[in-house]
């Protein structure tokens, strides 16, 4: 006998059916009465502003999801407080399969102790799509005499207090990684957090801001516009030619990274988790998008959910003690620009 392919929506029909079935095997009717998913279109929440990585990552994941779905996948845009207000909204919307939130791990892992979120990452979502581990480059403008990290650092030593940093905002993984370098190193530099990539960046190359710490800088010290002096990863990246990795730089066992994700409200049925799962899995698996997030400084690799969940947890462990040991205060008061 030929096997006919099955569509996705078929597919999360058939498996609600099972489900169903389960758990009313006495019940006729519950082959026929399984619903369709999706029926409607699904929102993916970016909670960050447009122009940034995750803004990015999201408009690349959601027109593959739409194709692999069959209706509109649409990008929400719910920037402000380093993450944590898309998140949250997410965190509280109806589990129904119809709202997705494209997190980093900053501001699922370390947002909610700096900002003073109250959501929490183990127990208020469902990963459903690994979408890969974000480089982070160093880059600074260039009329700032120094030429590699070392020299940063050096330099930093020397005007202490003197030199800032800018990321996306509190909590995320930029802050996250700046502080980590001041752990690292013995700094003293001071953290300038904007709302989204966009405008620190925009600063960096303005010369208002010294230093970023952000995947999209890349394309500024390709342009010259920014002079990069090392990335978050542990070989020579082919598109950064001359910029070393953190460990050629000086700083071996850097600990300090950010990945993607896409994620569910808790609660969410499991047959609507799983076919979710699987077109994750699928989607990370195409040249193409492969490809496309390797321009935006994202090395995407194919997880399933266990594995997700076992990065999450080793991200709040590193989080938790570079918070700890930096003393971020819970709910910073200081206004994101």
């Amino acid at each position: 006998m030929t096997s006919t392919p099955v569509s996705r929506r078929q597919f999360i029909r058939v498996a609600a059916a099972l489900g169903a079935a389960a758990a009313a095997p006495f019940s006729s009717g519950s082959w026929a009465q399984a619903p369709v998913y999706p029926a409607r279109p699904i929102r993916y929440v970016c909670p960050y502003p447009p122009g940034g990585t995750n803004d990015l990552v999201s408009r690349i994941i959601s027109r593959q999801l739409s194709e692999k779905l069959g209706v509109s996948v649409v990008v929400e845009n719910r920037g402000g407080a380093g993450g944590t207000l898309g998140t949250s909204a997410v965190g509280r919307a109806e589990p129904d399969g119809y709202t997705l939130l494209n997190a980093s791990s900053g501001n699922l892992t370390s947002a909610p102790q700096i900002i003073g979120a109250t959501y929490d990452p183990l127990q208020d979502f469902i990963p459903v799509g690994f979408l890969g581990h974000v480089r982070f480059v160093f880059a600074v403008h260039p009329s700032l005499p120094v030429n590699t990290l070392g020299e940063l650092i050096a330099y930093a030593r020397a005007h202490p207090g003197q030199i800032n940093y800018g990321t996306a905002g509190n909590g995320t993984g930029g802050h996250i990684a700046g502080e980590y370098l001041k752990l690292r190193t013995g700094i003293d530099i001071v953290h300038v957090p904007y709302r989204g990539s966009a405008p620190a960046l925009t600063d960096a190359i303005a010369g208002r801001v010294h230093l970023v710490l952000d995947p999209l800088a890349a394309q500024y010290v390709r342009s010259g516009e920014l002079k990069g002096l090392a990335f978050s990863g542990a070989t020579v990246s082919p598109d950064l030619p001359g910029v070393p990795s953190i460990d050629a730089a000086g700083i071996q066992d850097w600990k300090a990274t950010n990945f993607f994700l896409a994620a569910l409200p808790a609660g969410t049925p499991a047959p609507i988790v799983n076919a979710l799962s699987d077109a994750f899995l699928e989607i990370g698996r195409k040249p193409e998008v492969i490809a496309q997030l390797k321009a935006l400084g994202v090395e995407i690799q194919a997880n399933d959910r266990a594995a997700t969940l076992d990065l999450l947890r080793s991200e709040i462990d590193v989080n938790n003690q570079v918070i700890a040991t930096a003393k971020l205060a819970t709910a910073q008061t200081t206004a994101s620009r």
